[in-house]
C-alpha cells in the first residue's frame, strides 16, 4: 500500500483562517450536541424580513419523514445574493463571465446583476409566472442563465435548470414531470468552439404529447444562428426586456418555499425531481461555502461547475453571491483551445480559489507539465475537488503542479440531495491526507453501519449514513414523497442513506470508497472498486481507469479493469503484465486485475461521471439492453467498447 502523505496546515494559512483547528473541533461538538442552539445562531448568517423563532423540526422516523428548519421565518434568496450587499458592494464585481472563446471575457457588478435580475423578474411576471410556478432553465454558461434563476427565487418562482448537454428526451421528461409553464433557454450554446442545439433540442421536447404547461419559450440570443420560430409560442430575450422596468421588490418567501427542483438521476426509471426549499439551503450554502473555501472579502473564486449541477446552484451561484464573493463563470472547457487553458484562466483573472472535479484533474494530468506551460498561477490560495472520490494519485498531481504545493486541497464529499458539503476539511483546522474528505462539516453526523444497519465504531468501513437532518437537507423528490422515503430512508431505517461507501481510518477520517454498487465482493474480501482505481492510474502510463466486477464461479466476483493509456503509450503484452502486478503491489494478490480492458475513451455522462452501469453489463457480456445512454456525452463510445470486448473474446 502506497504510504500516506500528511498535509498539515500551512502556516500562511492558519494565520488568517476563519476557523482553526480548537474552533472546529469546540463548534463541532456545540452543532452535533445542540443543533438548535448551534443552528439558531448560525442562521442569522442570512438576512430575515421576519426572524425564525423554531430552528430544528426534523423527523427520520418511518413513515414519518419530516424535514422542516427555521419554519416561520421569511426573507428572499435574491434579496440576500444582491440588495443586501448593494450599500457597500454595489460597484465591485459579482461574476466574472469567461466565454469560451479566450478573447471573450466581462465583468458584472452587483448593481448591474441587480438591475438585471429585478428587470427580468419583472419579465417573468409579465409572462404570467407567479409564486408557486415552475421554469425551466436550459442554458448556456452565460450570465443570464444567472439572472434567470436569481429572477425566479425573487418572485417566488420555482426554477429546474436542466443541463445543456441533455438530450430532447431528457427535457422533455423532466418538463412534463415538474409541470413547467416557461422555458428558457438559448439560440444555440458554445463549448470547445463547437455550437450545441438548444433551441432546437427544446422544440424537439415540445413535440412530445405529454408536453402540456408549457405556455412560452424565452429564446437568449448566444450565437445569432436563428432557429426555428413558433410565432407567439417563442420570444427573444432582447425583445421581452426592452423597457421593462428594473424596479422590483423580492417577494416574502417563507423558509420553507419550495425555491429549485433538480433532477438527478436515478439508478433506473425515470430521473429523480430533488426538492429544496429557501430558508435551510441558503443558510447551508452560505456558511459552508465561507468557512470551507475560507473566503475573505474580495477573492475571486472560481467554481468550474456548469449551473445544471448542484455545485453550480450551491457554489457558482448561491453561496458565493449570498458571500458577496467574486465569482467565475467559465463558458468553456478546461483544455480548450489549448491544455493550459484552466492555468491561463486562473493568471487572467487572478483566481484565488479553483475548485474543479477529479475527472477535470486527471484529463489535465495525462497532458502532463502542458496543462501548466507559460502559467504561474501564483494568485492561488485554496484548491478544491467535488464530483467523485479524488485518487491519491490526482490529489498529488494538482497539489502539487496546478497549486505549487502551496494551496490546501479542500476535497468535498455531498450529493444533489444534501444541497452542501457533508464531509469536507476546512483550510484553517484540518490537516490533509490526500484521497480523504476528512471530517464533517458542523452539524452532520456520519456514521457506518453494516448492510444490518448496525453501527460499526472506531477504524472501519461500512455503509455511509447521517443521523440527524441539517439545514441544506432536501426535503422530498418531487410529486413522490413515498419515493424520497424509499430511495433515502428504508435501507437503513431512521437514518439517511446516502448510497455511498467509506472507510474511517485510526484519526477519524472518512475516505469515500465508492457508491456501495461499487463495492466487490473477491473471495469473501471487500474492495471498493475506488481503491483499485486509484492503484491503477498511480502507474506512470495510465491516464484513467474504471473497474467493474464480473461473476466468477470461484471467487464470485472478478475484477475487470477498464484501461486508458497517457498520449504516446501503446497497449502490449508486457505492459499488460506489469498493470496487473503493479495493483498486486499496490493493494495486494486480492486486487489483482483478472481482466485489462485497453480503451480511448470511457462512457461519461455530461457532468463527466463515468457511467459504470453500461460497463458492467458490457463486462459481464450482457449487452442485450444497455438502458438509457441518452445522458451519455458521446454514445458513440458505447460502440467501440462493445467492438473491443468482441475482438478480446476472439483473441
Amino acid at each position: 500500500m502506497t504510504q500516506i502523505t500528511k498535509h498539515p496546515v500551512p502556516a500562511e494559512i492558519a494565520e488568517n483562517a476563519l476557523i482553526n483547528e480548537q474552533q472546529y473541533n469546540n463548534e463541532y461538538q456545540l452543532s452535533i450536541q445542540d443543533p438548535e442552539k448551534f443552528w439558531g445562531e448560525k442562521g442569522k448568517v442570512v438576512d430575515w424580513i421576519k426572524p425564525y423563532t423554531r430552528v430544528k423540526n426534523t423527523s427520520f422516523d418511518p413513515g414519518h419523514i419530516s424535514i422542516r428548519w427555521f419554519e416561520d421565518g421569511t426573507l428572499n434568496l435574491s434579496a440576500n445574493c444582491l440588495d443586501r450587499h448593494l450599500a457597500d458592494k454595489g460597484d465591485q464585481t459579482a461574476i466574472i463571465w469567461e466565454g469560451d472563446d479566450p478573447s471573450q471575457s466581462k465583468n458584472i457588478t452587483y448593481r448591474e446583476l441587480h438591475h438585471d435580475v429585478s428587470q427580468f423578474a419583472n419579465v417573468l411576471k409579465q409572462q404570467g409566472i407567479r409564486k408557486g410556478d415552475v421554469v425551466a432553465i436550459y442554458m448556456p454558461m452565460v450570465v443570464e442563465a444567472a439572472v434567470a434563476m436569481l429572477a425566479c427565487a425573487r418572485i417566488g418562482a420555482i426554477h429546474t435548470v436542466i443541463f445543456a448537454g441533455f438530450s430532447p428526451e431528457a427535457v422533455s421528461g423532466r418538463v412534463i414531470d415538474c409541470k413547467a409553464k416557461l422555458i428558457i433557454t438559448a439560440d444555440e450554446g458554445l463549448r470547445a468552439g463547437r455550437a450545441i442545439p438548444l433551441k432546437k433540442n427544446v422544440d424537439d421536447a415540445l413535440t412530445n404529447p405529454n408536453v402540456t404547461t408549457v405556455e412560452n419559450v424565452i429564446v437568449y440570443r448566444r450565437t445569432g444562428n436563428v432557429p426555428s420560430w413558433v410565432e407567439g409560442r417563442d420570444l427573444w430575450w432582447h425583445d421581452v426586456t426592452k423597457g421593462v422596468s428594473a424596479d422590483c421588490p423580492p417577494e416574502e418567501m417563507n423558509a420553507e418555499d419550495p425555491l429549485f427542483i433538480l433532477y438527478t438521476s436515478g439508478s433506473t426509471g425515470k430521473p429523480k425531481g430533488v426538492l429544496h426549499t429557501t430558508g435551510g439551503y441558503l443558510v447551508y450554502a452560505t456558511l459552508t461555502f465561507k468557512y470551507t473555501f475560507d473566503y475573505h472579502p474580495g477573492e475571486v473564486y472560481w467554481c468550474t461547475a456548469d449551473v445544471g449541477w448542484v455545485t453550480g446552484h450551491s457554489y457558482l451561484l448561491y453561496g458565493p453571491l449570498s458571500n458577496g464573493a467574486k465569482t467565475l463563470m467559465f463558458e468553456g472547457v478546461p483544455n480548450y483551445p489549448a491544455v493550459n487553458r484552466m492555468s491561463q484562466v486562473v493568471d487572467k483573472h487572478s483566481v484565488n480559489i479553483l475548485y474543479t472535479a477529479p475527472t477535470a484533474i486527471r484529463a489535465l494530468m495525462a497532458e502532463g507539465d502542458k496543462a501548466i506551460e507559460g502559467t504561474h498561477r501564483r494568485s492561488l490560495r485554496i484548491l478544491g475537488s467535488v464530483g467523485e472520490p479524488i485518487n491519491p494519485e490526482a490529489w498529488e498531481w494538482f497539489y502539487k503542479k496546478i497549486g505549487d504545493s502551496r494551496c490546501p486541497i479542500v476535497d468535498t464529499w455531498w450529493q444533489t440531495e444534501t444541497g452542501g458539503f457533508m464531509i469536507t476539511p476546512l483550510p484553517g483546522a484540518t490537516m490533509l491526507k490526500p484521497g480523504s474528505a476528512t471530517l464533517p462539516f458542523f452539524g452532520v453526523r456520519p456514521a457506518l453501519v453494516d448492510n444490518l444497519g448496525e453501527p460499526l465504531e472506531g477504524a472501519t468501513e461500512g455503509n455511509l449514513v447521517i443521523v440527524d437532518s441539517w439545514p441544506g437537507q432536501a426535503r422530498t423528490l418531487y410529486g413522490d414523497h413515498e419515493r424520497f422515503e424509499q430511495t433515502y430512508f428504508s435501507t437503513f431505517k431512521g437514518m439517511y442513506f446516502s448510497g455511498d461507501g467509506a472507510r474511517r481510518d485510526e484519526d477519524g477520517y472518512f475516505w469515500i470508497t465508492g457508491r456501495v454498487d461499487d463495492v466487490l465482493n473477491i473471495s469473501g474480501h471487500r474492495l471498493g472498486t475506488a481503491e483499485i482505481e486509484s492503484a491503477l492510474v498511480a502507474h506512470p502510463k495510465i491516464a484513467e481507469a474504471a473497474v467493474v466486477g464480473i461473476p466468477h464461479n470461484i471467487k464470485g466476483q472478478a475484477i475487470y479493469a477498464y484501461v486508458t493509456l497517457i498520449s504516446g503509450e501503446e497497449p502490449s503484452p508486457e505492459l499488460y503484465t506489469e498493470v496487473r502486478n503493479w495493483v498486486r503491489k499496490e493493494i495486494g494478490p486480492i486486487a489483482t486485475p483478472d481482466v485489462l480492458h485497453w480503451t480511448d475513451s470511457l462512457p461519461k455522462t455530461r457532468s463527466g461521471k463515468i457511467m459504470r452501469r453500461i460497463l458492467r453489463k458490457i463486462a459481464s457480456g450482457d449487452t442485450s439492453n444497455l438502458g438509457d445512454t441518452s445522458t451519455l456525452a458521446d454514445p458513440g463510445v458505447v460502440e467501440k467498447l462493445l467492438e473491443e470486448k468482441q475482438s478480446m473474446s476472439m483473441s
